[in-house]
């Protein structure tokens, strides 16, 4: 039987489809390339020039026409103030043709900038803060004195009949208001003046900024036009083009279109790219951590940029006038998810294909293996049927994260035998399922180990039913022991993916009425099994 291991799969992959032929591309992210980006952050971290400075950097394994593999660095924005550094892939061209437009203006807007500080610094602003401060104090101390004055009269009224005394205590009340008053005009007598110079210093520096703004906006309007990408078919367009309904500052200057341009230019076909920030850390972003492209300014560009490389195809295992039986990746959808950034999936990539086609069951995004899809409504009824009530039969195999037999010391650990127990999702953890007793749904699977190593089983799973994370749940709770690489059921062992294939499939064709088998062969690996047997 083909040995199980997955560390070839990517961890991300950049993507977009195609503007020309509607095609979905990737280029991947993968532990080789990630192992190549943590040795250069090493190399960084022994600089202290990049350590102030947080940013995002690149690293782009390609291949040359002549089979030998390089490394492409390169970093977003500017390096110490600078757009080209000696063995760093340059900017996308066209900032060279601006350069002394990108110069005036940079210096025009820092001489605003710096106007906008000194308004913003101005003697008025701190004067009228410690004025109106003591002037507030000042009145409420005076509002308590007289509060405490207007008791007393109170008092004195309620005490006497005197029209001599009560004559005084009106006077008195009258003379507290006129106190009032008096300090009301002199503050403001004081501020007002000040106020009207803070008024026109604001105002001033709104005017600033909104000169400072058009600036920045024409200048980066005209970096737009001027820069140009070309992709791996030769196909140039500048960002204006790629981006007619506008685009965020900074576009152009990130580290995936710079490394994707150059590799197109340089006839370098791209192998995998990976991007991570490093320096000081911002409100969203920590040193060493990898991240996919940005959603704003790199992902709209991704289907240009790869336009030429080769698409990702899927594997047809079966295919009729009535069905298909594709051998889903690990990491692809099985249908399209519900945002805009979710799209790529197995329905999806065979839809474009000009298939029509339609989803007779899932499978999680991690796992791999056999997805059944019908190709006409009366075939997916048929299906369905046979999935919901069970008659289809279904063989996984997985790599389980340690031993069964560390498991059992006493030397009892199970060869085979059957799980079943009561899961639910709780609404509060989803997509988690949890055993639960009272309220959880009869879930069965049925289980034979097929070897064991030093340090991890592989298994043979067979679902009698067809719950939420029916396998992952039973491996856990059943066997004692995570699915290696499922991090949502508490595997800690390294591992770039979820374990967990979906290897063979029984059911019966809804046109010939005998039963049809699919098998999709376990995914091998470029490493020694031993690791795992």
């Amino acid at each position: 039987m083909p040995r199980a291991d997955f560390s070839d799969e990517p961890t991300y992959c950049y993507e977009g489809r195609c503007p020309q032929n509607g095609e979905w591309l990737q280029l991947p992210r993968t532990p080789e390339v990630e192992a190549i980006a943590h040795t250069f952050m090493q190399q960084l971290a022994r600089d202290q020039q990049y350590a102030s400075e947080g940013k995002m950097y690149g690293i782009l394994l390609v291949e040359s026409a002549t089979g030998e593999q390089q490394v492409l660095k390169a970093f977003s924005g500017l390096l110490n103030g600078l757009s080209e550094v000696e063995g760093w892939v340059p900017p996308l061209p066209g900032r060279d043709r601006l350069a002394r437009s990108e110069a005036e203006t940079l210096a025009i807007l820092a001489e605003l900038k710096q106007e906008i500080i000194t308004l913003q610094q101005i003697p008025e602003r701190q004067q009228y803060q410690t004025l109106a401060h003591e002037f507030a104090t000042h009145l409420q101390a005076l509002a308590a004195t007289h509060r405490q004055r207007k008791e007393q009269r109170q008092r004195d009224r309620q005490n006497t009949s005197d029209l001599q005394v009560l004559k005084q205590l009106e006077q008195q009340s009258q003379q507290d208001g006129i106190e009032r008053r008096n300090l009301k005009r002199e503050q403001d007598a004081i501020l007002r003046p000040l106020k009207q110079i803070i008024e026109r210093a604001d105002d001033q520096m709104g005017e600033l900024k909104r000169q400072r703004k058009l600036r920045s906006q024409r200048l980066q309007a005209q970096m737009y036009e001027n820069y140009r990408l070309i992709n791996f078919l030769g196909t140039s367009a500048t960002l204006q083009q790629l981006m007619p309904a506008g685009m965020p500052s900074g576009t152009g200057d990130c580290c995936a279109p710079k490394l994707l341009h150059y590799a197109a230019t340089h006839d370098l076909k791209p192998i995998a790219m990976a991007e991570f920030w490093w320096g000081a850390a911002s409100a969203d972003k920590v040193p060493g951590k990898f991240y996919g492209a940005c959603a704003d300014r790199c992902q709209p560009l991704m289907g240009f940029l790869l336009s030429g490389l080769p698409t990702t195809e899927l594997s047809i295992l079966h295919e009729d006038q009535w069905l298909i039986g594709v051998d889903k990746p690990a990491g692809l959808l099985s249908v399209p998810g519900r945002y805009g950034d979710r799209q790529d999936s197995v329905l999806t990539r065979l839809r474009l294909q000009g298939k029509t086609v339609f989803p007779v069951h899932r499978l999680d995004q991690e796992t791999s293996g056999i997805l059944l899809l019908a190709k006409d409504q009366k075939t997916h009824r048929h299906l369905s049927q046979q999935f919901q009530q069970r008659q289809v039969y279904k063989q996984y195999e997985a790599v389980l994260a340690e031993t069964i037999s560390s498991r059992y010391p006493s030397g009892n650990a199970p060869s085979q035998g059957t799980i079943e127990l009561p899961l639910w999702g709780d609404p509060q953890e989803r997509p988690r399922q949890k055993v639960d007793w009272q309220r959880g749904k009869p879930s069965k699977t049925q289980f034979r180990v097929l070897d064991e190593t030093q340090n991890r089983t592989r298994v043979e799973l067979v679902p009698l039913t067809g719950r939420t994370h029916q396998l992952r749940v039973h491996a856990v709770e059943g066997l004692r022991i995570p699915i290696l690489g499922d991090r949502l059921y508490g595997c800690v062992a390294a591992a770039t993916r979820l374990h967990l294939h979906a290897q063979e499939l029984h059911f019966e064709h809804p046109q010939f009425n005998q039963t049809l088998v699919i098998t999709a062969p376990v995914p091998q690996s470029t490493i020694n099994y031993q690791e795992y047997k």
